[in-house]
């Protein structure tokens, strides 16, 4: 299943080879590469070395805003300036705004990880598109996204989400433009370019459907949090040397 158009699955968490190799035989003309706790250097990094003339690897951060308890995601691509986890989520959404950054919020609702209605209302100016399909979404996940964009007004968008290799390339968008960097990118999100959204179907889908929403309990285990926050500075704290303090004023912790 292909479609026409600049195809680029938005929001996925592991790259290698494999990823890479995937992508392309599912038609992937540019992935989004926006792992958990990973510095900007870093990523851009890893997201220069497995790009291609074949397919665009664009740098992207899926911020982890407030405390681990009331904890709100933002994917930002477009980025000039790293931006930390871990400070609230109205300093979060402010640097964005102020970088110009594409701000996209993925997984809306879902579990206790996600803005709500009321958050997408409060900052629908800044917001850029919504997430209204990924494979570890259920039914009413689905639903409710979509029923919060047609409220708000705001562009959607899909991805895989992939936090297994095996899920790249089970859902995206395809825009009728080449968007094959992060600039390019962001800036088709920011004008509301017209484009299309597409997933996979069959019993392979379902299964990695069930497959990407049985991670979730590593994802979200108190074992993850106990690794990222109580041993040492980790490479995405506001305290680490690499934000020069700059974030002091609004770090939750």
């Amino acid at each position: 299943m292909t479609s026409e158009g600049f195809n680029v699955d938005v929001h996925v968490k592991v790259l290698d080879e494999g990823v890479v190799e995937r992508a392309k035989a599912r038609g992937m003309d540019a992935i989004v590469y926006a792992p958990h706790f990973t510095r900007l250097s870093d990523i851009r990094e890893q997201a220069a070395r497995y790009s291609d003339d074949e397919l665009a690897v664009i740098p992207g951060r899926e911020l982890f805003t407030g405390t681990w308890q009331h904890r709100r995601h933002v994917l930002a691509i477009g980025l000039d300036e790293p931006v930390p986890d871990f400070i609230t989520l109205e300093a979060t959404m402010e640097e964005l705004q102020r970088q110009d950054a594409a701000v996209l919020i993925p997984h809306p609702t879902f579990l206790n990880v996600s803005f709500g209605r009321e958050e997408v209302r409060t900052y629908a100016d800044t917001i850029d598109s919504i997430e209204v399909y990924n494979p570890k979404h259920l039914p009413h996940d689905n639903r409710r996204a979509r029923e919060i964009a047609r409220e708000t007004g705001i562009q959607t968008f899909a991805s895989s989400y992939a936090h297994l290799r095996g899920t790249v390339g089970e859902a995206w968008l395809s825009f009728d433009r080449a968007v094959d960097d992060a600039d390019a990118l962001a800036r088709a999100f920011r004008a509301d370019a017209p484009r299309r959204l597409f997933h996979r179907h069959g019993l392979s889908h379902v299964a990695q459907r069930a497959l990407e929403f049985a991670h979730l309990g590593f994802e979200n285990s108190w074992g993850k949090f106990d690794r990222l926050m109580l041993q040492g500075t980790e490479p995405t704290h506001p305290d680490h040397v690499a934000y020069d303090g700059r974030f002091d004023h609004c770090k939750v912790y």
